[in-house]
């Protein structure tokens, strides 16, 4: 009988594909298969159901190679994966593109070789010469590879017009993205098998002193003659022995000594030897609360925890892990941002020690691939501290779910596809799974708020003391459009900001200062004529970075050297405008050359090495001041901040976004949090040009019911979420003109199929990127609504669009529940 298999692959298909077994060949569902696609392709696709139905209508290809003897995916899994390709409006290949690490996905690659026979009629072209000049030094190369080695920036022509004059010839291999991490050790050689033996060996290097001293260091190593020789790392014996390569070679030459490898993975799981230490008891409060969210468990399986910042709301968490592990089951523990794993880490290191697992987008793709791998072991880690796409991970026997930080928009996925959001999947997992799942935060979403409190689909535990009964920081809002009327500001400082400065550094506090924009200055402009350096790729105006000199688009990464006269009216007097961390740096350094100051933001911490450098300085007290953006809002503890500043409140709140006030108040609310955890109540100097603004006032009081109340009332009357579902459908296209064209057509078929419910076509606030121009529809759906006849009528209006031959080039694509 004929078999075949339905797989998944890493591409944006709105279906399976269905591939021929070949006789003999045996594959389970969600395993890995080496697939062939168009003539020369070869892609890596997941398994999703093999069958004896043949398809009709074309010709199907076989199975080249099956990868997996057991599934990589486990049961579950890919109804996981369907879930969110069905809900987001993608496809089972963006999911699969987005789940698994890249070391796990193999694909052929377009490789290069010479042609050694090739004598040339005519002379090369210059990059034609480029080209073949890199192949002579190299016979063999892929076309990435061959692009850096020529320096030829578009290669596809040179290779194109090679091939045609017969100078090279082009095919397809299958590149291995996952390497296994092996060391060297070193053992004797098979001739050595007695003392007598070794006696010898060490004679006959009388003249070579040098390898003599390194087997007499080996042997020191291996704890011989008081037993049998034990192999020895080669790294550990060549440090320990203080020689040359050169040394180590000969004595393997002589087969003095052998070598041989060893996997050994590149995961730190800590001293396995490392008593784990006791869980710190919890106070009254939050002892209240641990028992409030296990009786909310008993009856519903989300719960939400709101704790004011500072009420220790993470010994909580500890205490659940412990709970659920000690009932056998495991954690999933995610973080909205990379920066709070290295605080966070250390806690619960000190806890569960080996049974913890990190996973992030800064661990190497090797390093991730094992973590993968070890989850699906006997062994695998009982708890997984990671940010969202953790949610992708293989878990046997998922209990437990804590979303810390509910609220924040990292756990939205903007591109590319699925555009998920980690809070909406991971609930979904978790039922799945039979699992239950906590939120937490100090300022929880609307969303999750109306759920709990008005649908009470949720359960809702409040946590409202901090810990150890310390004091809410004081909110000091300051008038700064007061104050630069009476010219009494000092660059970007209030007074009554730079006084509390001082006093803090001379009490040896800590202060940090809030400012949501990176960079030196967000736009440079010509005084004389207001000419603004726009990036040539994307409607944004040039960031300037002072430290690298460069004007750098923030969606690109095109960058230019800051002119030194306008190219418009060639003027010298061209000025920064506005304020970014990079420059709010230069300023304090300026009126406090005594403090250490360090900032916080994208530029500076790229690396998890970066991050936990910078996190640790201002943690041991090296660091007195930080400065930084929203990195600094998310959940991190110092206990010894006492003044935080917030430098320009009115930039949250003017953003045009229905979310701006809910945000601006999280926001801000999370930094003020960070001030008078542990020694004293702390001091939130929060400057703003509109000082009446409800929110500022809000905030002073620490009334989030107050902010929740005006922005449920505004929703329900402009029909928003909670109250309304939004898809956004985003049109991308280079020629702008006939992208109007189409945005215009699409709208008017989203109109016939959804009525009232469109908005738009309109412009976003970025409204071209990479030189692809943007349009926007918003539809508002009704939450009963199914997303599936939503997205069927959608498909089918795409459909028609791109059936139409001037709109082919179309670009389509939808952002369910933006944030």
């Amino acid at each position: 009988m004929e078999r075949y298999v339905d797989v998944i692959l890493p591409l944006a298909i709105p279906r399976f594909l269905t591939y021929g077994l070949p006789d003999g060949m045996e594959v389970q569902v969600g395993s890995r298969v080496i697939v062939p696609l168009g003539v020369r392709k070869f892609y890596t696709a997941i398994t999703y159901k093999v069958h004896d139905l043949k398809p009709t209508g074309y010709a199907v290809k076989p199975v080249s190679e099956v990868l997996d003897a057991q599934p990589i995916l486990l049961p579950g899994q890919l109804d996981f994966w369907l879930w969110l390709a069905d809900y987001y409006l993608c496809t089972p290949g963006d999911v699969y593109k987005a789940a698994l690490p890249a070391g796990l996905k193999l694909e052929s690659e377009m490789v290069v070789r010479l042609n050694e026979d090739f004598v040339a009629e005519k002379p090369l072209t210059g990059n034609e010469e480029k080209v073949f000049n890199a192949l002579e030094h190299d016979k063999c190369q892929s076309i990435n590879k061959l692009q850096s080695a020529s320096g030829v920036r578009s290669i596809l022509p040179a290779v194109k017009s090679l091939l045609e004059k017969e100078a090279l010839c082009v095919n397809e291999e299958m590149m291995v993205g996952y390497k296994p991490k092996v060391e060297v050790f070193v053992k004797l050689g098979e001739g050595l098998t007695d003392e007598h033996a070794v006696h010898e060996a060490l004679e006959s290097l009388s003249r070579a002193l040098r390898q003599k001293q390194l087997l007499l260091k080996f042997l020191e190593l291996s704890n011989y003659p008081d037993g049998e020789a034990k192999p020895v790392s080669k790294r550990q014996l060549l440090e320990s022995a203080s020689v040359t390569h050169a040394v180590f070679n000969g004595l393997t030459e002589k087969s003095i000594l052998q070598t041989y490898e060893v996997e050994t993975g590149r995961l730190d799981d800590g001293d396995e030897a490392a008593p784990a230490s006791p869980l710190n008891p919890l106070n009254p409060p939050q002892q209240v609360a641990m028992d409030q969210i296990l009786h909310s468990f008993s009856e519903k399986n989300v719960c939400l925890l709101h704790g004011v910042t500072s009420s220790g709301k993470t010994e909580i968490y500890i205490h659940l892990i412990d709970k659920a592990l000690r009932e056998g089951k495991q954690v999933l523990y995610l973080l909205p941002e990379i920066a709070l794993t290295t605080q966070i880490t250390r806690r619960l290191k000190r806890v569960f020690g080996r049974r913890l697992g990190i996973y992030h987008s800064k661990c190497p793709d090797n390093e991730r691939v094992e973590i993968w791998k070890k989850q699906l072991s006997d062994q695998p880690y009982d708890v997984i501290l990671g940010v969202r796409s953790s949610v992708f991970l293989p878990f046997r026997r998922l209990g437990l779910v804590i979303v810390d930080e509910e609220h924040e928009n990292t756990y939205k996925q903007q591109d590319p596809a699925p555009r998920y959001h980690a809070r909406s999947a991971s609930i979904v997992l978790a039922n799945m799974q039979g699992a239950k799942i906590l939120l937490g935060t100090a300022t929880p979403s609307i969303e999750s708020w109306y759920n709990a409190t008005v649908l009470h689909k949720y359960g809702l535990v409040e946590l409202k003391e901090r810990f150890m009964e310390m004091q809410m920081p004081e909110i000091m809002p300051v008038d700064i459009h007061e104050l630069r009327h009476k010219k009494l500001m000092k660059g970007s400082f209030s007074p009554i900001l730079l006084q509390h400065i001082r006093e803090a550094l001379e009490h040896k506090e800590q202060v940090i200062l809030f400012q949501n924009r990176r960079g030196y200055a967000p736009m440079i402009e010509c005084h004389n004529c207001g000419w603004v350096p726009k990036c040539e790729n994307c409607d944004v105006t040039l960031t300037y970075h002072k430290a690298i000199n460069q004007l750098v688009c923030h969606y690109c990464g095109y960058s230019i050297t800051p002119p030194q006269v306008c190219p418009a009216c060639e003027e010298p007097d061209i000025r920064s405008r506005g304020v970014g961390t990079e420059r709010l740096e230069d300023e304090i350094k300026a009126l406090f050359p005594e403090a250490v100051v360090d900032r916080l933001d994208l530029d500076v911490a790229r690396t998890r090495s970066a991050y936990e450098r910078i996190i640790s300085d201002f943690e041991a007290g090296r660091t007195h001041i930080l400065i930084g953006t929203q990195m600094i809002s998310k959940g991190l503890d110092f206990g010894n901040v006492s003044v935080v500043g917030i430098l320009n409140a009115d930039q949250m709140l003017s953003y045009p976004d229905f979310r701006a006030y809910e945000r601006a108040f999280q926001l801000m609310a999370q930094v003020a949090g960070r001030a008078g955890r542990k020694n004293k109540r702390g001091l939130v100097v929060l400057q703003t040009y509109n000082i009446k603004h409800p929110v500022i006032a809000q905030l002073h009081d620490n009334n989030y019911q107050g902010m929740v109340d005006m922005q449920l009332a505004e929703r329900q009357l402009f029909r928003y979420p909670p109250y309304y579902r939004l898809v956004n459908v985003y049109l991308k296209h280079r020629n702008m003109h006939l992208l109007d064209l189409m945005a215009q057509d699409m709208a008017t078929q989203l109109r016939l199929a959804f009525g009232k419910r469109v908005l738009g076509p309109d412009r976003p606030p970025v409204s071209r990127v990479q030189k692809l121009f943007i349009r926007k529809i918003i539809l508002k759906l009704e939450p009963n609504i199914s997303l599936s006849r939503v997205r069927e009528r959608l498909q089918h209006i795409q459909a028609q669009m791109l059936a139409n031959d001037r709109f082919k080039s179309l670009t389509v694509y939808y952002d369910v529940d933006p944030m």
